[in-house]
């Protein structure tokens, strides 16, 4: 639940399938070789979308249509303009048609835009994104020339989330589905909250551009607030502005209505519940290819989770999982293929393999009944040592387990320590911890952070580390990761933020792509945040009561990942990761509504040892 200008580069990370199209080679022109069609497709309450069709001119024969449905634009418009598809070239030999839909309320498409429509319940009459996909697939395979009859959709981060949805009680013609980094639920793990945390850049730069709402269909949108950041780096402009409430008044001044609806619904309430798509994923009949990053900062929770529930509430269809090495739509991407990101080498290829071995044989399969094998239900990419497994489920079966204790003086220990111990941090909103390590000076939110060498944090005395000793063999780590925290803090509330990072051997003459020595890099592995407050129910928080030990316990995402021999496991654990989540006041109460009055230091306390055995459990891959 991220645009050069700011709006330009988040729109790049959520909508890849507009900035990384581009042709296979540089004769090959994609609108010399097809027809394009431009509809306006009547829904049942009489609303007309917009789809752009374009229909392969010469490649004879009957095709299947593989259709985006997306609030980015379905665009460019008019009959002389033209856009070209992603994916495996493959697909443009084989005459796909491809079609773009603007979803109800954006571009060309009438009708009012709601975020992250919620599903009609049982027996409700109406519309809803899943009857708008079913209206628009059926007006296709009646109206589009030379189509075969079978239909597939595919889109990445918001337009993943149109994907899913579209599953839903889905229309016979729908074949084949692959939902890619898909917005699931905006609360628990995806863009806006993780774990009740509200992701505060993020959130307040995409809005700044996205929700300005439109005067009428075909419209742009109104003008977008005019933002003075004076100057300042993204953790001094998110710092001065202060309380949550500030942002509108000081810098949106009302013309962003959703900022407002976000900030009515701090708890897991029903407004959240009704738009959580992997509990709706319900009257699936069609095959589904789920795909996320590993490194994905945007939407990894949707994917993992909308796999889960698909499965789950959807007995005996194909259904897989992709999960590989990815920032958010880097799969999506031709230039380097996937190799690279940041200070990582993957050694090989990802995103081309993807494209060309597990996306296109899945919708050649089930579009067109190629002879091709389905994908295995999960390929999974094992960062470390840098190769694709393929499992018979995800989290794999036979699992065993490794927890690793804190333990004095920075210990993390395999054996769960034998005297009690404590450390402590203190916690102080007016200097909040960064979440990188050029917090003075950078102006946007990177998406290598998710990677990025933590070794920044050493010397704060707001973050407090475990290490194991270097590992004498490797250590593999599947599915999600465990952690269990035993805290006190002087305050009511507090977030904590747990790191899992790979530490690199002192003497490592590795150098990454960049240039960096990896000699004691410390590489983030996995990290997020929880909000303490909902620690027994995201519903109804409940007060800490201050200085009394309190059980924290939740889980990062999953991971495929080798410690290898003569490398070291370390866990990170802070109050803030600022600007990316805003910060906790350390007092109880709806943070939505807080002033700059309302925050306050605090004291924040990691109990460790046989009463209260603060610690961290990974699934285990003999």
């Amino acid at each position: 639940m991220s645009f050069r200008p700011r709006f330009a580069f988040f729109l790049a990370l959520l909508a890849p399938a507009i900035a990384l199209a581009a042709p296979q080679e540089p004769t090959y022109r994609y609108r010399d070789h097809v027809t394009k069609y431009e509809y306006m497709v009547p829904m049942r309450d009489g609303v007309k979308m917009y789809v752009a069709v374009y229909v392969p001119k010469d490649v004879p024969g009957k095709h299947p249509i593989l259709m985006e449905r997306t609030c980015y634009g379905a665009g460019p418009y008019g009959p002389d303009s033209y856009r070209t598809p992603r994916g495996s070239k493959k697909m443009l030999d084989a005459g796909y048609i491809f079609a773009w839909s603007d979803c109800r309320g954006k571009g060309q498409s009438e009708g009012d835009y709601v975020n992250i429509r919620p599903e009609l319940k049982p027996g409700e009459k109406g519309i809803d994104e899943s009857t708008d996909t079913y209206d628009t697939v059926d007006y296709l395979i009646k109206h589009v020339p030379d189509n075969n009859g079978n239909v597939g959709m595919w889109g990445i981060s918001y337009p993943g989330f149109y994907t899913g949805v579209g599953g839903i009680n889905s229309h016979p013609a729908l074949k084949a589905i692959s939902p890619q980094a898909p917005v699931s639920n905006w609360f628990f793990g995806d863009d806006i909250h993780h774990n009740g945390a509200f992701f505060l850049q993020d959130t307040f730069d995409f809005s700044a551009g996205f929700d300005v709402p439109r005067a009428k269909p075909g419209d742009p949108p109104s003008p977008r607030p005019q933002i003075d950041r004076g100057g300042l780096s993204s953790y001094d402009f998110f710092l001065k502005t202060g309380a949550l409430p500030n942002f509108d008044t000081q810098h949106y001044k009302g013309t962003i209505p959703y900022w407002n609806e976000l900030m009515a619904h701090d708890t897991y309430d029903q407004y959240w519940k009704d738009r959580a798509l992997p509990d709706h994923m319900k009257g699936v009949k069609c095959a589904v290819l789920t795909v996320g990053g590993w490194f994905d900062a945007e939407d990894m929770w949707g994917a993992l989770n909308l796999y889960q529930h698909t499965e789950k509430l959807n007995k005996g269809i194909n259904n897989f999982l992709c999960m590989g090495p990815w920032f958010h739509g880097m799969w999506a991407g031709r230039a380097g293929g996937g190799q690279f990101f940041g200070d990582l080498d993957f050694g090989t290829p990802t995103s081309t393999y993807f494209q060309d071995e597990i996306e296109f044989p899945f919708f050649d399969k089930y579009l067109r009944g190629s002879p091709l094998p389905a994908p295995a239900e999960a390929t999974v990419f094992e960062t470390g040592v840098n190769q694709w497994r393929r499992f018979e489920e995800w989290p794999p079966k036979g699992l065993g387990s490794e927890t690793l204790y804190a333990d004095q003086l920075g210990k993390l220990a395999t054996v769960k320590p034998k005297d009690e111990g404590v450390d402590h941090y203190t916690n102080d909103p007016a200097n909040p911890t960064p979440y990188l390590a050029d917090y003075t000076k950078n102006t946007r939110r990177t998406r290598e952070y998710m990677i990025d060498d933590q070794r920044f944090t050493q010397g704060r005395n707001d973050v407090v580390s475990y290490q194991t000793s270097p590992l004498a063999s490797d250590l593999r780590v599947a599915g999600p990761i465990d952690v269990d925290l035993y805290v006190t803090t002087s305050g009511t509330d507090s977030d904590f933020v747990v790191k899992v990072i790979d530490v690199w051997p002192g003497d490592s003459t590795n150098k990454a792509p960049t240039g960096v020595s990896m000699a004691s890099y410390q590489q983030l592995l996995k990290g997020d945040v929880f909000r303490g407050k909902f620690r027994n129910s995201f519903e109804r928080p409940e007060p800490f009561v201050p200085g009394q030990p309190t059980r924290v316990h939740f889980k990062l995402n999953d991971a495929l990942h080798t410690f290898k021999k003569g490398h070291a496991i370390m866990i990170q654990i802070q109050s803030d990761w600022f600007p990316l989540v805003d910060r906790n006041p350390n007092k109880f109460m709806d943070i939505n509504k807080a002033t700059d009055a309302d925050f306050q230091k605090a004291t924040i306390e990691i109990l460790h040892g046989p009463k209260y055995p603060t610690s961290i459990k990974f699934g285990v891959l003999k």
